[in-house]
Order: C-alpha cells, then structure tokens, then sequence
C-alpha cells in the first residue's frame, strides 16, 4: 500500500520500517520496501538514519542481516518524546 484514499498516514516512512523490522527482525528490505511502497533504496536509507539515531541495530549474519530495536529510545518530537519505541511497536503490532 503506497497511500492511503485521502492521500496521507499517520505513521511516517520510519515508522512503518521499523514496524516491519519489529515484526520480522531477519526481514530483507526488499521485502520490507514492498511492504511499506517505498524503494529499496529509501528502505536502506531510513534504516541507516535510524541506526543513526540508536534506534535501530544491524547485525550482519552471514549474507543476511539482523535488527535489533533500542525499545528504550524515547519518541523524537516534543510531543510523543515522553513515549518510547518499544510502546509505540507494543500498540501497533499484534501479539503473535
């Protein structure tokens, strides 16, 4: 799904990233480009901002990688900083 009918999202390209890394650790961003309608490109991009930010680990295991969530790291603006990332995944995901 790339938008929504009314053409915007209350989630951001980040967050929807990190929502299919939090779902599926070992994913590869192909898969998770296509999850979110965004390129592979922009999908490494976000991860690589979001490793950048501690939010995000990539842990390189053999040919694949593995992320870890910071669920500690508190929510970037004024407004949610006082919710972490691990509540926000907590809310969105499903329990499996």
């Amino acid at each position: 799904m790339t938008e929504t009918v009314q053409g915007w999202m209350f989630f951001s390209n980040y967050a929807h990233v990190l929502i299919c890394l939090a779902d599926n650790p070992h994913a590869r961003l192909r898969d998770v480009a296509d999850r979110v309608g965004i390129t592979e490109r922009s999908a490494l991009r976000l991860v690589t901002e979001l490793e950048a930010a501690d939010i995000l680990e990539r842990i390189k295991e053999g040919r694949r990688n593995h992320y870890v969530i910071n669920k500690n790291a508190h929510l970037r603006h004024p407004i949610e900083a006082h919710c972490t990332v691990g509540e926000l995944l907590e809310t969105v995901l499903k329990p499996h």
